[in-house]
């Protein structure tokens, strides 16, 4: 299966930091924020990627490549382990770029990759969410469209103060935490929401979904939501995801996942809780 990562947004809430930087490349802890999104598309058995950037967002694929110059440097400075790292970098997956050349919205960033896909389903994963799971997020949409023979979306329980800002979801729920999809609004009020089931920007769809992107007027934000052309489909089913998602689409959801990813590091752990305990005083 193929995979698309649309990563042309500009940022805005990261401000002034990504002025030059692409949000995917803020780092969590030990690695940029979508290595890990990668590193969970191999995990799901997908190796090759369509990466869709825009304007500035040329680190991304810089550090995806090869680095001869860095690579001999470590190489001949003895530092073997971190040569190692950095090569397996290079060596992930097959990874393929396209630029959006204007921002028209998510749905419109997925439309990028339509000569890409060709005829087959294919897998969605945005650039700022990462996910833990025993079984890898994108696998557990995989094995459950192929068992509906349909599109499928992770969707994930919010409280009601944060329905505002997700694509939410309603439906039948057909078996448990999997529900057949008869209806998706994007940030709709609360009191209007069909649930509190958000999308979560983990997805895998059928190629027709292109043929409704070319129908979908404009939406939310005055962009192409991928909802609306995502709500044209003949059949959706949708996953409450079993496991923890990270969105690092603020500051301070980015700063606390690195904290916890930091925490979760035997190195760093007990001199990270020193450093905190001794703020605290």
């Amino acid at each position: 299966m193929k995979c698309v990562i649309p990563a042309a947004g500009l940022g805005t809430r990261f401000l002034p930091v990504t002025k030059a930087q692409p949000k995917e490349m803020l780092p969590v802890y030990d690695r940029p924020t979508i290595q890990y999104v990668i590193e969970e598309a191999i995990a799901s058995g997908v190796d090759d990627i369509l990466i869709v950037t825009g304007k500035g967002k040329r680190s991304i694929e810089d550090h995806f490549d090869r680095s001869f110059e860095l690579e001999e440097s470590l190489k001949e400075s003895g530092k073997f382990d971190l040569l190692k790292t950095v090569e397996e970098i290079s060596n992930l997956a097959d990874i393929y770029y396209i630029r959006q050349k204007k921002q028209k919205g998510l749905g419109d960033a997925i439309y990028c990759a339509k000569k890409h896909i060709g005829d087959e389903p294919f897998a969605v994963m945005l650039g700022d969410i990462i996910t833990k799971s025993d079984v890898p997020c994108t696998k557990q949409l995989i094995d459950l469209s192929q068992k509906h023979d349909s599109s499928v979306i992770a969707v994930e329980k919010v409280p009601n103060e944060k329905v505002e800002r997700y694509g939410i979801i309603g439906g039948t729920e057909v078996s448990e935490d999997v529900y057949k999809v008869d209806t998706l609004v994007e940030k709709p009020k609360v009191n209007e929401a069909p649930s509190n089931l958000a999308i979560m920007g983990r997805y895998v769809l059928y190629p027709e979904l292109f043929d409704h992107i070319e129908n979908t007027e404009l939406g939310v934000g005055g962009e192409i939501q991928l909802t609306d052309a995502m709500a044209k489909l003949d059949s959706m089913h949708a996953n409450v995801f079993n496991g923890r998602s990270y969105d690092i689409g603020n500051k301070i959801d980015w700063l606390k996942t690195s904290i916890e990813f930091a925490l979760e590091d035997n190195e760093s752990k007990g001199i990270l809780l020193d450093y905190i305990q001794e703020m605290m005083k």
